[in-house]
Parts: structure tokens; C-alpha cells; sequence
């Protein structure tokens, strides 16, 4: 992680190069992260612009205790559950449907695969559009923590640092979210 250092020292001195370096290197991973957890593009590419703005502002708070990335997927979640908090206190729930989302994010979307047949195309759109229903159903720290874990792949150890609990209550309700997030979907293809 020695460029990770170089990075946040370039950016402890001010460095716009070191800004665009760090927009170029983590804005799909951020925005994706924000994305899953919001369900609604729009938001989320605000979000991911405040994430790297707030990363810039407070570069001197990151004590390298963990990761760099970990640090900045902690100011993402955080983020994004703020303003999940918001727009549910705001009643707001006129989310852009999945299907008309970027084709970026699900391009590198790790739930959908490649896909050569129309009719298969159309069934796994069709499942990513009922999977992020299902996300949008589960609890905040319950969505953030199956997107860490099973959309950006992280250990269980950086969740828990992200997310500020335990490595056991982590594991505990990933277990508990990917049941919801199954029964979920069963019963949408039981329909």
C-alpha cells in the first residue's frame, strides 16, 4: 500500500493532481458502494461527489490505523446512510427504476453476468432489477454490509472497522441480511 501513502500524503499537501488520482482510482468503487445502498442514481452520483470532497477536506483525519480504502468506504457508507436517513425522513421513495440505470454500473456489477442469449439478457436484467428491490428492503446497516461484503468484496474485519461493530456482529447480520435478501427473492419469482 506503499502508493496508497504517496497518495495521502500528496493529498495532506493540497495536490489537485492527488485529488484527480484519487477521483480516477476509487469512483467506481464509491459509487457503486452509494449506489447499492440508495438504490437511485442521481443520489447516489451526488453523494459520491460529496464522499471525495469530504475525503479532500479531511485528509488529515486519516490516522493509518486501517487501510486508506477502508477509510474511504467508511466516509462512503456513512454517507450514504445519511442520506438514506434523510430521504426517509423527507418520505422520499420516487426512485429511478433499475432498469434505466447507467450501463456502467451494471457493466461492472458484479451480480450480473456476461450474457450472450436475448432471452438470457433479459432474465438477468430482470434478476439485478429484483435484486436491488430486495436491497431496498433490508435495514440500513443490514444493505451496507451484504453490499461491503458480497458486491465490493471486503474481509469482514474492514466491514467492522467501516461500520464501527464487532467482527461477530458483522458476520451475524450478513447471515441475516443474505436470508432476507433470499426469502426476498424467492417469493418475487414464486409470484
Amino acid at each position: 500500500m506503499l502508493q496508497d501513502r504517496k497518495l495521502v500524503r500528496r493529498l495532506r499537501q493540497r495536490d489537485e493532481e492527488a485529488f484527480c488520482e484519487l477521483v480516477r482510482v476509487y469512483q467506481h468503487k464509491v459509487f457503486n458502494v452509494i449506489y447499492r445502498i440508495l438504490g437511485d442514481r442521481a443520489e447516489a452520483e451526488d453523494v459520491a461527489q460529496e464522499v471525495f470532497v469530504a475525503i479532500f477536506k479531511y485528509i488529515d483525519g486519516f490516522r493509518g490505523e486501517s487501510k486508506f480504502s477502508t477509510w474511504v468506504y467508511r466516509i462512503a457508507t456513512n454517507h450514504a446512510r445519511n442520506r438514506l436517513k434523510y430521504l426517509k425522513r423527507r418520505s422520499y421513495r420516487d426512485h429511478q427504476n433499475f432498469e434505466d440505470s447507467h450501463d456502467s454500473v451494471k457493466e461492472s456489477s458484479p451480480l450480473s453476468a456476461t450474457i450472450d442469449r436475448p432471452d438470457d439478457l433479459l432474465l438477468g436484467k430482470e434478476l439485478e432489477t429484483v435484486i436491488q428491490a430486495g436491497l431496498e428492503t433490508l435495514s440500513e446497516i443490514h444493505r451496507t454490509i451484504l453490499v461491503l461484503r458480497d458486491v465490493e468484496h471486503l474481509s469482514y474485519q474492514e466491514i467492522a472497522v467501516i461500520v464501527d461493530l464487532p467482527e461477530g456482529t458483522v458476520k451475524s447480520r450478513l447471515f441475516r441480511a443474505r436470508v432476507a435478501l433470499k426469502e426476498y427473492i424467492v417469493a418475487r419469482y414464486d409470484e
